[in-house]
């Protein structure tokens, strides 16, 4: 039973549809753990990839390492930084639903790490109605944390499932 259930998270998780790089409206990094998206994210914006680069904070001010990140000026791009309203991947999809409205943004690169890309697009494609790009930040997950992510994401699809829309 736990080696079918690996194997049917193999495809979501381990192997989950990431996207060709092309041009868009702004790059949006997703919270979490693994911060080599942040810098992963910046350097998309700063080669070109989008002029709008938009970083979720769910720590708020009592993150002072991301506020700091998010405060400094970066040449040629538009910096959005927030706190996401629930502190949730469906909390950055409402905050990115409000964004696109506000700027006319039709395609989005969307960077987080490699078991979160099916779970954010499943989501985000339910607040967003313009193309998603997703990418997944170069990250080393450790056999251990694998086991971890299983159970998280599949939790969190089970309550994007159970709990859906925007």
């Amino acid at each position: 039973m736990l080696a079918a259930a690996v194997a049917a998270g193999v495809p979501a998780y381990v192997r989950p549809q990431v996207d060709p790089l092309r041009r868009a409206d702004a790059v949006l990094i997703l919270s979490g753990p693994h911060h080599g998206r942040y810098p992963f994210g910046v350097d998309l914006a700063s080669q070109g990839w989008a002029p709008n680069l938009v970083i979720s904070n769910p720590g708020g001010a009592d993150n002072t390492g991301l506020t700091e990140f998010c405060a400094r000026p970066r040449p040629r791009i538009t910096v959005h930084c927030f706190v996401p309203d629930p502190p949730t991947t469906k909390g950055e999809g409402r905050q990115l639903r409000r964004l696109a409205e506000r700027y006319g943004w039709h395609t989005v690169i969307v960077v987080t790490f490699q078991p979160h890309i099916s779970r954010a697009r499943f989501i985000l494609q339910q607040c967003f109605d313009g193309d998603l790009v997703m990418v997944a930040s170069p990250t080393d997950i450790s056999p251990a944390r694998w086991g971890f992510e299983y159970l998280y994401q599949t939790a969190g699809y089970t309550r994007a499932i159970l709990q859906p829309g925007c």
